[in-house]
């Protein structure tokens, strides 16, 4: 069995900046991501939030450069699956080995919860979008849906309205499910309406989103609703199920962390989106990575004295 220091899961933002911080720390550390390097957040093109980019930077160049960084600190980035992780004991096996390691950082990331209709996959990235923060500036003077009724659709449809033309607001129900107070703020402006008591369909397009299809759950009528973009709010869904009865996650399956990353689990932390808490941008998921690192390398030195 291989030993490391510590063994980073998820090669996002938050598992990159981990794992820089992690490298600086000259702690000897293996990242492990199952899919390409730079993780969920490469489905966007371009990133316009992230300080010092000013007019935006490319997603896949700012990934790439957080990685150079990384490898020339000595990290080693293996493209594997995390098939099983004991916590109580930090062992963590891939199908083509196991690591017995000083600590863990989990920053396997989270998933838009999907619709699931015909269209979506297909035109993500081309009108189909699971971030207003991030896509807003593309739809300026546009017509736009935002599918959902929590607090998330009330925020993001009123940051979508500085850009857009129209924002439609489609949810299944007779009302909304956002407080109240967004809830007016939303009906007192002219930009939003809304279409409840509905479900999205389909997507519709050539080469990108032109309409949806909404059908009226009351009537079962279906008509073709004509717009340019479709920002689909119905939750997320962490990356923790192989994680499932081994460290304190809420209800939806999202790891409960203190201030400092550390999970219920000793030498166990967890950062990114993966983790509960209330804001899901890259700016902050690297803020994760950076203290889950130094609170992780306390960890190891604690252990050695």
């Amino acid at each position: 069995m291989a030993k490391q220091d510590l063994v980073i899961i998820g090669g996002g933002p938050a598992g990159l900046t981990a794992a820089l911080y992690a490298g600086r720390s000259r702690l000897d550390t293996l990242l492990i991501e199952k899919m390409s390097v730079g993780g969920r957040i490469l489905m966007s093109e371009i990133i316009e939030n992230y300080p010092g980019f000013p007019g935006g930077v490319s997603t896949a160049e700012l990934m790439r450069r957080i990685q150079e960084q990384v490898k020339e600190l000595g990290v080693k980035i293996i493209n594997e699956e995390a098939s099983d992780v004991d916590c109580v004991n930090r062992i963590v096996n891939t199908l083509g080995a196991s690591y017995e390691v000083g600590a863990i950082i989990i920053a396997s990331g989270a998933r838009p919860r999907k619709l699931n209709v015909p269209g979506e996959e297909q035109y993500t990235g081309r009108g189909v979008s699971y971030c207003a923060t991030c896509d807003a500036p593309f739809f300026k003077n546009k017509r736009v849906v935002i599918v959902g009724g929590g607090n998330a659709v009330a925020e993001e449809a009123m940051y979508l309205s500085r850009f857009a033309s129209l924002v439609s607001v489609i949810h299944r129900r007779a009302d909304l499910r956002a407080s109240p107070i967004l809830q007016e703020r939303m009906q007192k402006n002219n930009k939003i309406n809304f279409i409840l008591n509905s479900i999205v369909t389909q997507i519709k397009g050539a080469s990108k989103v032109e309409s949806v299809m909404v059908k009226d759950l009351l009537s079962g009528k279906e008509n073709d609703f004509v717009c340019d973009g479709v920002f689909i709010y119905i939750g997320y869904e962490p990356e923790t199920v192989f994680l499932k009865n081994k460290l304190q996650m809420d209800e939806s399956g999202f790891i409960v962390t203190d201030e400092n990353m550390a999970t219920t689990v000793g030498g166990v932390f967890a950062c990114g989106d993966c983790r509960k808490k209330g804001f899901y941008q890259v700016i902050n998921a690297c803020g994760d990575g950076a203290v889950a690192a130094d609170s992780a390398y306390k960890f190891i030195a604690s252990q050695e004295k």
